[in-house]
């Protein structure tokens, strides 16, 4: 018992010499406190910075955390369009050979300057087998583009009514490119009827009009 009563008052000494350690501090001037206090404000003092350092960085790693998160939305977008674009690679091969193919079937519609002649000797004699009369069948002035040449025609034919649409029929189904614009129609003489027409056919350009087309946009 007496070993009890000695550890009791024991304690109840050390725990009133710590509290005799955080009597009558002075605030103003912490560097004449005891040793307990001094490392308990050193503690915290150090645990506040520590707080307040944390929360500072940590905030910079946020902004950097967003920016990071906004790239990485960005360039998972860009992987699946790329994606995309990969799976349907084949495909997209498939569809520019057809593009080629019709294109190439095009430009063979296309005549040259040497074979004009011969495509409006065509547009006549479609109107001639349908037994229409050719009242007029001008040519105009030929208008150069990139790439090709186009030569309006000013056209105006009597016949039947029947005999005209199987004529636009036939210029239609013409191995050349040939269309039909401003048509008007109006009775004509003797029960029959008279279309007013421009048909605009088109052609290749020469390599000297292509050359010619390249200066003229050069020199403007």
């Amino acid at each position: 018992m007496a070993k009890v009563k000695e550890k009791a008052i024991s304690f109840a000494e050390r725990m009133e010499l710590v509290q005799r350690q955080f009597k009558n501090l002075d605030t103003k001037d912490p560097s004449v406190w005891p040793i307990l206090p001094k490392v308990i404000l050193c503690a915290f003092i150090a645990g506040a910075v520590a707080a307040i350092s944390w929360f500072a960085f940590l905030q910079d790693y946020e902004v950097q955390l967003e920016t990071e998160r906004t790239k990485e939305l960005a360039l998972r977008t860009d992987y699946q369009k790329k994606l995309v674009k990969a799976v349907s690679l084949d495909a997209l091969k498939k569809q520019r050979e057809q593009i080629q193919q019709y294109v190439i079937q095009l430009e063979k519609q296309l005549p040259s300057k040497a074979e004009m002649a011969a495509l409006l000797s065509d547009i006549n004699q479609s109107g001639l087998g349908r037994s229409l009369q050719f009242e007029l069948f001008r040519p105009g002035q030929v208008v150069a583009r990139d790439y090709y040449a186009e030569l309006p025609i000013s056209i105006r034919v009597t016949g039947k009514y029947h005999d005209i649409g199987a004529f636009a029929s036939d210029i239609a189904h013409l191995s050349r490119i040939v269309t039909i614009n401003n048509m008007t129609i109006t009775p004509g003489a003797r029960d029959g009827l008279a279309m007013d027409a421009t048909a605009r056919t088109f052609r290749y350009l020469d390599p000297e009009e292509i050359q010619a087309q390249k200066k003229a946009g050069g020199g403007k």
